[in-house]
């Protein structure tokens, strides 16, 4: 008699559970929500650029003259004025070479010994009136130019002996200078390290790196997406992955007008120039992203954007209607940041809006 009493009472119960899950599921779930303010606040719209930040402009500095790194005057980081010296290239020249310079004034002392007793005898007679003075003009150009050359033959042995010359009250000299101001970003090269020259059929020894630091711009690159919605001129804030705190501005002025595939995606390359940096010292070769800010728009109804569904090209909201229970509103909506909408008409800064809790996934 107990155990039936028991068993009846067991079906009652299980009975009674499967009753009110069955007509209370809805009603549970609708009493599960929360509400949630319109509230007025800034939207913008911005694309997203990836890359670094980089000099403006960064000079290669390479040697005219071959021969070996005698002595080195500065060191990366080293910031130096224009005509500065970096470094010292000593003349290395082949035996060919020295052996070939040698000789080339040797020859350039005879034509000039030479030309220099041509042009006695034809002044002596031209003194006696033998001969036109045109001949004796054209003596004294193969003269002239006979001593043009032992100048030039001697300048190039001085410089393949000792790297240093005087031509027209000009020092010439084996000692490289820096072209521009700026900060040595790199040096490639140390003391005994051979250098071959700069010259029109061969790029020549890359000596030092080196920029102006006060001239920083941002480079990188946007999505194909987004490149439609650029335009130059555009306001930019960059953030700096080493420096989290660092608050840079600038603007957009340069827009690659050519794809380029990278990883099977389609990029553009952008140029931000800094125009307000801050206290922060920006270093070259920092990685950084650049917020391009496509459109703003300031105290605008926002709501965020999981609160909105949109079916059949209309947006809608659920509001408490009069008997306190969801229901559909039909809205219209504006500028997306991607977190939060702009709410344009059918809501005002009074309303409240139904959050749904998330479903569950099963």
């Amino acid at each position: 008699m107990f155990k039936k009493i028991s068993f009846g009472v067991i079906i009652i119960a299980v009975i009674a559970v499967t009753i009110f899950l069955v007509f209370n599921k809805d009603g549970q779930s609708d009493a599960k929500y929360t509400l949630v303010d319109v509230e007025r606040g800034t939207i913008i719209d911005k694309a997203m650029a990836i890359g670094r930040i980089e000099p403006e402009n960064e000079i290669s500095v390479k040697s005219k003259i071959s021969g070996i790194v005698k002595k080195i005057y500065v060191e990366i980081g080293d910031k130096v004025q224009a005509g500065q010296p970096l470094v010292e290239i000593r003349p290395d020249p082949t035996p060919l070479e020295y052996a070939e310079g040698k000789r080339n004034v040797e020859i350039a002392e005879v034509a000039l010994n030479a030309a220099k007793r041509d042009l006695e005898r034809t002044q002596n007679l031209r003194d006696s009136k033998h001969i036109s003075q045109k001949e004796l003009d054209d003596a004294k150009s193969v003269y002239e130019e006979a001593d043009l050359r032992l100048k030039l033959a001697r300048e190039k042995l001085a410089l393949i002996e000792s790297g240093r010359t005087m031509i027209a009250d000009r020092t010439v000299e084996s000692i490289i200078k820096a072209p521009v101001t700026g900060t040595v970003l790199s040096r490639e090269v140390d003391e005994g390290d051979p250098v071959v020259p700069l010259t029109s059929y061969q790029s020549g020894t890359e000596l030092f790196s080196m920029a102006p630091m006060t001239e920083l711009v941002f480079r990188g690159t946007v999505d194909e997406i987004d490149v439609g919605k650029l335009s130059e001129g555009m306001e930019a804030e960059i953030k700096i992955g080493a420096l989290p705190d660092a608050k840079v501005k600038g603007t957009l002025y340069k827009i690659s007008p050519k794809a380029r595939k990278e990883d099977n995606t389609i990029l553009f390359d952008v140029e931000v120039a800094l125009t307000e940096v801050g206290s922060e010292l920006l270093r070259a070769g920092y990685s950084a992203t650049a917020e391009v800010i496509i459109q703003r728009k300031d105290s605008v109804l926002t709501l965020p954007e999981r609160l909105v569904t949109f079916r059949s090209d209309s947006a809608f909201v659920e509001l408490l209607n009069k008997l306190g229970e969801p229901a559909e509103s039909l809205i219209t909506t504006g500028l997306s940041d991607g977190l939060k909408l702009e709410i344009v008409s059918g809501l005002d800064d009074s309303v409240q809006v139904v959050q749904r809790p998330p479903k569950e996934i099963k």
